[in-house]
């Protein structure tokens, strides 16, 4: 189809990496028994950190996200204003964008839901954030019995 020549779909890349060493910084601080520093976020169990890497970065128009889950639950996908730099060993809370993007799917429906108006206001701010990022990090929390190996994520633009 002509229409689809002019969409980009970027998918959200599990950074199993960066999870592992997220999670290695937050066991080091429990087992040395020390307390996180003021305002850091650390990784829970159910929590991993993904990435888009934005292969064009201008003329992007937020057309819609694209979520797959093979099994009912829920994600929960928050964008995270680091900037350039793979190291959020130490992510901030106040490194959280909002709104967040909370998908869902209940048993037995094939149907994945969200909240509309939070997942395009989401939208229009990576279109903008991608101007200034080739890379975009992401804090995916799942729930409900949703786990990575279930999901597909990805957010399409119009160029």
């Amino acid at each position: 189809m002509a229409g689809d020549a002019s969409e980009l779909e970027l998918p959200f890349v599990q950074d199993v990496q960066l999870t592992k060493c997220m999670r290695l910084r937050a066991q080091s601080l429990q087992q040395r028994n020390e307390r996180p520093q003021d305002g850091e976020k650390l990784l829970r169990p159910n929590e991993y950190i993904y990435r888009v890497d934005f292969v064009r970065q201008h003329n992007l128009r937020f057309l819609r996200w694209k979520i797959q889950m093979e099994k009912a639950g829920e994600v929960m996908v928050t964008g995270t204003s680091q900037h350039w730099t793979p190291d959020l060993t130490n992510l901030m809370i106040r490194q959280l964008l909002e709104p967040v993007g909370i998908f869902c799917k209940k048993p037995g429906t094939k149907e994945v839901e969200c909240n509309e108006a939070d997942a395009q206001e989401f939208g229009e701010r990576l279109m903008e954030l991608a101007k200034i990022r080739k890379v975009m990090y992401f804090l995916l929390s799942f729930a409900d019995g949703l786990d990575p190996a279930h999901l597909k994520c990805s957010v399409v633009f119009k160029v």
